[in-house]
């Protein structure tokens, strides 16, 4: 018998082709597939990542649009949030997408790190609340396991697997497919 990856189950789940599970003492997946659209973002002051991806039951999910907004380290904090914030809300008048994902901070030893990478997770939550939108948060660890398999997959094996989920042949820049990643995750583990 093949084994199946938990990769290749979550895409099936995706799909809506997930009949039953391909071992006997798995629990059976009773929960329809996520649809709709979904808002990813992994946040950072220089280089936020926003992928939008649809999600429709028995089809593969589609990147709708993606963008890195990098901001050059000559402009202050203030000018990256309002960056952050206007990128985010273009995407929210552009698309309505149904929920928003977005990563947690990774624990950092330095603690202006974290607060600056606070300040830019702010700026789009703050865009996408004033849209009433639902936001959903994943640790990187998560995003990781839901998406490759592996907790501590590097950004190269998360750029190819995202591409592979999506079926995209262009290269996406590694902060965009991390926020791919954290819009599929949110897909694969919502609870409706």
């Amino acid at each position: 018998m093949a084994r199946t990856s938990v990769r290749q189950l979550w895409k099936a789940k995706i799909e809506g082709k997930l009949a039953s599970p391909s071992w006997p003492e798995a629990p059976t997946l009773q929960r329809p597939a996520f649809a709709g659209r979904v808002l990813g973002v992994d946040p950072s002051l220089r280089g936020t990542g926003l992928a939008l991806i649809e999600f429709a039951p028995g089809r593969q999910p589609v990147l709708l649009r993606c963008l890195t907004v990098k901001v050059a380290a000559k402009h202050p904090m203030p000018h990256c949030l309002a960056e952050i914030h206007r990128a985010v809300a273009a995407f929210m008048a552009d698309f309505e997408p149904r929920h928003v994902a977005l990563e947690q901070t990774i624990y950092v030893q330095n603690f202006q790190t974290a607060q600056i990478l606070g300040a830019a997770r702010g700026a789009a939550i703050a865009a996408a609340a004033l849209q009433q939108s639902e936001i959903f948060e994943y640790a990187p660890l998560r995003v990781k396991q839901a998406v490759v398999g592996a907790g501590r997959a590097s950004k190269e094996q998360m750029a190819r697997t995202v591409m592979s989920m999506l079926g995209h042949g262009r290269t996406l820049a590694f902060d965009e497919a991390d926020a791919a990643g954290v819009a599929l995750c949110h897909a694969m583990t919502w609870r409706g």
